[in-house]
């Protein structure tokens, strides 16, 4: 099935809700990595995000006989992971750091670096860019650092950010205006 004619995720939610397993096996395909990736970025243990994210996604299947289209899926979906961040940080109050190593003996600008087809040189410089951005974001403020990985790993706009924290949208405007300024100035004194 080509792109044009693929059901949008609304539909297949829909779909999930009235029972359709395949609906939610495409939607999972679909969104999984970049949902990953935001918690992951957020938490820095795999092991962690995995669980997070799985309970992400177990909640949505809960909430899908209730689920009504009011807004773009994506950002309902965000909205989830928010949520179970949210709770996360409320029962557990320390943070991971961002170069802490993961249970491969990796740290996470490892897995940001550019891949091994590259020479020694040009990986190295590719990990101490991704070191540089990790740093940088760890630094910003949480609400900050939510809102710019909200966008990046998530692709929500500005209302739907705002959606997503339920905050307003000149707060989400903020907050990633002086994010993205923040790691401009970071990587620009790395550089």
């Amino acid at each position: 099935m080509s792109a044009v004619n693929a059901p949008s995720d609304e539909q297949l939610m829909l779909a999930f809700a009235a029972g359709d397993a395949h609906a939610f096996e495409v939607l999972y395909d679909r969104h999984t990595l970049p949902v990953w990736r935001f918690v992951m970025r957020s938490v820095n243990d795999k092991a962690l995000a995995d669980d997070l994210v799985q309970d992400v996604w177990f909640s949505l299947a809960r909430q899908a006989p209730a689920y009504e289209v009011r807004a773009r899926w994506r950002t309902w979906l965000f909205t989830l992971a928010h949520h179970r961040l949210v709770d996360h940080w409320r029962t557990h109050r320390h943070h991971a750091s961002l170069d802490a190593a993961t249970e491969d003996g990796a740290s996470l600008a490892d897995t940001l670096a550019a891949e091994s087809g590259f020479g020694p040189e040009r990986r190295l410089t590719s990990r101490e860019q991704a070191q540089a951005l990790l740093d940088a974001l760890a630094a910003l403020p949480a609400n900050q650092r939510e809102a710019f990985l909200l966008q990046a790993e998530g692709g929500l706009s500005l209302a739907e950010i705002a959606q997503t924290t339920a905050v307003s949208p000149e707060t989400a405007k903020s907050r990633l205006r002086y994010a993205r300024a923040r790691l401009r100035e970071t990587l620009e004194a790395h550089a």
